[in-house]
């Protein structure tokens, strides 16, 4: 496609124009620079002479003066019948709204947008197929049709079914996000498909009360508008492969997260007995896998959000992964939930995360692909609305140092209350301006020697944990796949955690804190431990 741009009237100011041209060349664009100072009358004979496929204009001088300009200029271009093409408009935030009146004006820049959106726009509506074809609606496909940006998802789910409704549109209407996961109550989560056991006290609670297959075929039909976005939804607690075959056939679900092990007494979102749980999930990682729908497998951040130490973490990711491949999953989403637990430092997490990374991309191959994608810890949000803006910014910032496909931006409002479309755009903002400045080139943390052994180290300890499970069994890799076996793990506390004790099957006997910024298992006294320590008296005590 060809595209010519000129600064109009008496503006000079011509540096946010050559920056455009340079973008939309660098994406399959031929450009021509008219020149800036241009008067609409030469404007219009350089269409005509170069015939292009859009027009960019830029002017900054002010308001009433555009408008004369842009009058004159849709006269000229209806005179001569070439008001056909695609017309862009970028400026001040003043002389932008005054572009916006104008009905051939197809875009209007007001210089508060980031380079991806500016990207986004050139891939798809400058070529005027604003229509859902042109946003791909498969997973792998989207991020590469967006790459080198990362998408960009968020979740949705309010007291009301039609507030939720209301909200969705609003979000794919902005254009800013790739990915809405819809958050259903526990009611849904839980009976969906028993909706007698629901009780009604609790409807909305955690999320939106949708009840019927319809209500989530109205839920896919807000998003599509906008750059109709990809849908998805948080699995069911029980009945798993027929919530997944709900999801799929009402919201082409984006991608399935389900646990190995969660949503069972070991957390008690559900009642299922964890030997029982385990057995069921992973039926449904099969079915998700068998048709094709990518599959995220979400054990690792929850035994982090019980505070279990950085080796159990990373073990339970390439646990996760190996149990997902085997499965026959074919596309896997990795999640990285930073700064969890609290405290952290950042030069930790990215040691701790740098080694899920490289276990959990060691089972990757042609037939199995692996997209990184990041959030902000729930657990680092403060309350403090402004504070957690600035969270936002921080953790999305060095969280780039994963080099995400997807980025999960948590709304900053999300300690205080459930967020609705505002919140979540303006959340959407700060993380995307920290993820376009990461872009521009970020430092190499494996250079940092500390980080680099660190990493080495939390690789080493949670091989050992898998290590350990394995010789519950037999010792080979497919124990990892034996439901009896992962419950043993759990069972005699090689995976435990501090928050699990009094309420669950797990143990809850293990100790960790916060060391050198690091989360640690350690003794009675506070002294670390290895996990050759730990597992030792673990194993010991269970065969003695």
């Amino acid at each position: 496609m060809k595209m010519i741009g000129a600064s109009i009237g008496s503006c000079v100011h011509n540096v946010g124009l050559l920056n455009f041209l340079n973008l939309a060349r660098q994406n399959g664009y031929e450009t021509l620079y008219i020149g800036s100072a241009v008067p609409v009358e030469k404007l219009v004979e350089e269409i005509e002479k170069h015939d292009p496929d859009v027009v960019a204009m830029s002017y900054r001088l002010g308001a009433e003066a555009l408008k004369n300009l842009l009058e004159t200029l849709e006269r000229l271009l209806k005179e001569r019948d070439l008001l056909r093409k695609t017309y862009i408009f970028g400026g001040t935030v003043e002389t932008a709204n005054v572009a916006r009146t104008f009905s051939f004006i197809s875009k209007a820049f007001d210089g508060t947008e980031e380079v991806d959106e500016i990207v986004m726009f050139l891939r798809g509506e400058a070529r005027k197929l604003q229509k859902m074809e042109v946003y791909p609606q498969k997973l792998g496909e989207r991020i590469k049709f967006k790459s080198p940006f990362p998408l960009i998802r968020h979740h949705i789910g309010l007291q009301t079914l039609e507030e939720t409704i209301r909200e969705i549109e609003k979000m794919a209407d902005s254009q800013l996000l790739d990915v809405i996961s819809i958050a259903p109550d526990q009611n849904c989560q839980q009976f969906f498909f028993e909706p007698e056991k629901m009780d009604p006290k609790q409807d909305g609670a955690g999320g939106a009360p949708i009840r019927t297959k319809e209500d989530f075929v109205k839920l896919y039909q807000a998003s599509r508008r906008g750059n109709y976005p990809l849908v998805r939804c948080y699995a069911g607690t029980r009945h798993m492969v027929e919530f997944s075959k709900l999801l799929k056939e009402t919201l082409n679900n984006a991608w399935a997260a389900i646990p190995v092990m969660w949503y069972s007494d070991l957390d008690r979102r559900s009642d299922r007995p964890l030997l029982e749980a385990i057995k069921e999930n992973m039926e449904a990682i099969r079915w998700n896998g068998e048709n094709d729908v990518p599959v995220e497998v979400t054990d690792s951040h929850q035994w982090a959000l019980r505070l279990a130490h950085d080796a159990v973490e990373v073990a339970t990711a390439y646990l996760a992964t190996f149990v997902a491949k085997k499965l026959g999953v074919k596309e896997y989403v990795q999640q990285f939930m930073l700064e969890t637990p609290l405290g952290l430092s950042p030069r930790a997490d990215i040691a701790k995360m740098i080694a899920k990374r490289e276990l959990v991309e060691s089972l990757a191959d042609e037939n199995f692909r692996v997209y990184r994608m990041i959030r902000t810890g729930l657990m680092s949000m403060p309350a403090d609305l402004d504070a957690a803006k600035g969270q936002i910014g921080v953790s999305m910032f060095y969280g780039m140092a994963l080099e995400p496909h997807i980025v999960h931006v948590v709304a900053y409002c999300e300690s205080v209350k459930r967020a609705t479309a505002k919140e979540i755009i303006e959340s959407v903002k700060i993380a995307r301006r920290a993820i376009n400045v990461a872009l521009r080139s970020f430092p190499d943390p494996l250079a940092d020697p500390w980080i680099k052994g660190e990493k080495e180290r939390i690789k080493e300890e949670a091989l050992q944990i898998i290590d350990a499970i394995k010789s519950i069994g037999g010792g080979s890799d497919e124990e990892l796949l034996n439901p009896e076996i992962l419950f043993e793990a759990v069972k005699i506390g090689i995976l435990d955690a501090p928050a699990l004790k009094g309420f669950s099957v797990a143990k809850g006997e293990v100790k960790t804190a916060i060391v050198d910024g690091q989360c640690r298992c350690v003794d009675e006294n506070g002294r670390v431990m290895t996990e050759k320590e730990r597992l030792a008296k673990i194993l010991g005590r269970s065969r003695g």
